[in-house]
């Protein structure tokens, strides 16, 4: 079902499913994602399936602001992390952060003492991670497929998969740039829309 994301009926609608752990489509300030409730039980699996994303390639989670941090992550963040964090956020940067200890048994995929965390420049999707919580979100595609850039080409390539796709209209360009930072060690796991020399400039 593809629905007007400029409906507030649309946004209760895809607020509700994903409350009740559905696949919910959404445009972002990089691509069109596919989200669930990171923390509903059951949720992340259908994001996998829906992907078919094998499950050792960890899901990263958007956030509605940098305060969601403290929920997530384990201890202080680092000094050079905050630093990415005050520069880029909200923006098209995901940063793979040690995580909390007792969200361990989170599901996201991949190693389960870090977690990727984005704070998106998109006002939609930072209410629904408001209204929701923390959302798992990845690229709205098949694995190793390109990702549609319109509503309709999400429903196409994900089919059943996908509970609902809110319409924003075109969404192209580059994903996500993904670092991951403990303490001064710095590694680029992925560039995409902030170039790695902006990241590394002191």
């Amino acid at each position: 079902m593809i629905r007007d994301a400029s409906d507030p009926d649309a946004v209760k609608a895809a607020v509700g499913r994903l409350r009740d752990g559905e696949v919910v489509a959404v445009p972002t300030d990089t691509v069109y994602g596919v989200a669930v409730d990171a923390f509903q039980p059951g949720a992340v699996e259908r994001l996998f399936v829906a992907k078919d994303r094998p499950k050792g390639l960890a899901v990263p989670v958007l956030i509605a602001s940098t305060d969601d941090l403290a929920h997530l992550v384990e201890g202080d963040v680092d000094v050079f992390a905050r630093r990415l964090v005050d520069r880029f956020w909200p923006g098209g940067l995901t940063i793979v952060l040690p995580r909390k200890s007792e969200l361990a048994g989170l599901d996201l995929g991949g190693d389960a003492a870090t977690i990727g965390v984005r704070c998106p420049d998109h006002r939609l999707v930072r209410e629904l991670c408001r209204l929701v919580g923390p959302l798992a979100t990845t690229s709205a595609n098949r694995h190793r497929e390109p990702t549609p850039p319109d509503a309709a080409g999400v429903a196409e390539a994900l089919g059943a998969g996908v509970d609902l796709v809110l319409d924003g209209g075109i969404c192209e360009g580059d994903p996500s740039t993904v670092v991951s930072v403990f303490g001064d060690e710095v590694t680029i796991l992925r560039e995409g829309r902030i170039p790695v020399a902006a990241l590394l400039a002191r």
